[in-house]
């Protein structure tokens, strides 16, 4: 499916860039028809790395480039 090529190639470009990041994929059962990317910080907190819920048609907005979400992972740390 979809989503876990590209649950896989996000969770591998996330380690690539910080090694000792612990990568979770569906931790709980995810939204319906949705892709989104979060980091919990050691505190507890949530920040939100990408929300494909407001994007698309067509299907392939609703995913994010593996870049676009390292990049957003190492402002947030």
């Amino acid at each position: 499916r979809v989503y876990g090529r590209q649950a896989a190639a996000v969770s591998e470009a996330l380690r690539g860039a910080v090694s000792h990041l612990p990568v979770d994929i569906n931790p709980r059962p995810p939204r319906r028809n949705s892709f989104e990317v979060s980091l919990v910080k050691e505190d507890g907190s949530t920040v939100e790395l990408w929300s494909g819920i407001g994007k698309g048609p067509p299907r392939k907005l609703k995913f994010p480039q593996p870049e676009t979400v390292v990049e957003a992972l190492k402002s947030s740390l």
